[in-house]
């Protein structure tokens, strides 16, 4: 994306009384966010549903100066500013209705892995939470070495997902509440540096924001709508990690809980989560990989995968070939991925292919060819 174009959405993220979801429609509404701010004065005209105090919102040419420097700050830094319009920016996340406009990105990993999973937990994580994540993440990399594992890098569950995935070779993502200027906890600061050439480090706030406690609740959204699944492994039973499930689930995203003894303070969350429905028990990595159906995929015969089905349009040929070539099926969120076709569009996809008889939905989200 252009360079003036990045420069507007970043500016529009901070207008004063414009939150996310208003931005959002915004930008729908105008196509672009240059549009808004050189026709401010016509704004009225065009978009009749804007109010006179929006419009006073854009009259703030320090804020245009502010995300300037940004934006300076970022390239003599080698920091990527990705907006949901660019190729490298999370396709998941950008299905989510509340997706930052813009993110600033350090690192190497790619945020569109195949698989994609987020761990979270408490802060004062226990000698069982810490050797949940290392045997969890040790067979994770044995069965689906392509995973990378997303957290926040705070105290706790967050660091020491990270820290396992360095020690397996999993690649991994620190999603942070504070800019790329500085690491909070300064005490994890040599984990992120590591990151930043064996994952990476992401965010969308400026440099110069605090770690305010409101910022980590963003944060979680970031979290969970970056992944396939969320992967809560101790929590109490108040907790951010509680918060990130919650935002999981209303993205319709999995979400699984290792369950822990009825009188451990740190497993409370976690069996609530179970019990309650809301989390998928979960005990070993190759429970995680087949109930995200992720099983290697077997070898096609040539014979299927020259089958053609002429009466399809070219979105439904893309996706019947992404299904030949995994015999155990895909998610409809691996489906987005693979073939870069937005969920709205995907789902009348899958179902005009349902009706054909072509594919058939199984348990979990997963479709097949029939």
């Amino acid at each position: 994306m252009n360079t003036q174009e990045t420069l507007y959405r970043l500016a529009l993220t901070q207008l004063p009384g414009i939150g996310i979801n208003h931005a959002h429609n915004l930008l729908q509404a105008a196509g672009n966010a240059t549009f808004l701010f050189t026709h401010t004065k016509e704004l009225r005209d065009l978009l009749p549903q804007v109010s006179p105090r929006l419009l006073q919102a854009f009259d703030h040419p320090e804020i245009l100066r502010r995300c300037e420097a940004e934006l300076t700050f970022a390239e003599k830094n080698h920091i990527a500013c990705l907006t949901s319009d660019d190729e490298d920016y999370p396709s998941r996340l950008r299905e989510c209705s509340d997706a930052p406009l813009v993110l600033f990105y350090q690192g190497n990993a790619d945020l569109n892995s195949r698989h994609i999973i987020s761990m979270v937990g408490t802060r004062n994580a226990t000698g069982y939470g810490k050797a949940l994540c290392d045997r969890f993440i040790h067979d994770l990399q044995e069965l689906m070495p392509d995973t990378l594992i997303v957290s926040g890098l705070a105290y706790g569950i967050d660091i020491h997902a990270h820290r396992a995935a360095l020690q397996y070779q999993l690649d991994t993502i620190g999603v942070l509440a504070h800019g790329l200027d500085r690491i909070y906890p300064y005490i994890h600061r040599h984990t992120a540096i590591e990151m930043t050439t064996h994952g990476g480090l992401l965010t969308e706030f400026m440099s110069g924001t605090n770690p305010d406690r409101q910022n980590f609740v963003k944060r979680n959204r970031i979290v969970a709508g970056i992944s396939d699944a969320t992967i809560v492994v101790e929590s109490a039973l108040k907790g951010g990690s509680l918060i990130t499930a919650e935002i999981a689930d209303s993205y319709h995203r999995d979400c699984f809980a290792f369950p822990g003894r009825v009188d451990d303070t740190y497993s409370e969350g976690c069996n609530r989560l179970i019990c309650s429905n809301r989390a998928i028990l979960l005990q070993t990595a190759e429970e995680l990989v087949k109930a995200m159906n992720w099983n290697r995929p077997k070898e096609i015969p040539a014979a299927i995968q020259r089958q053609l089905f002429p009466e399809l349009n070219a979105e439904e040929t893309q996706v019947v070939q992404l299904l030949q070539k995994q015999t155990e099926g895909m998610q409809v969120n691996s489906l987005v991925v693979e073939s870069n076709i937005p969920i709205t569009r995907m789902s009348g996809i899958l179902f005009e292919l349902e009706l054909k008889g072509i594919i058939r939905n199984y348990a979990g989200g997963v479709y097949k060819l029939v």
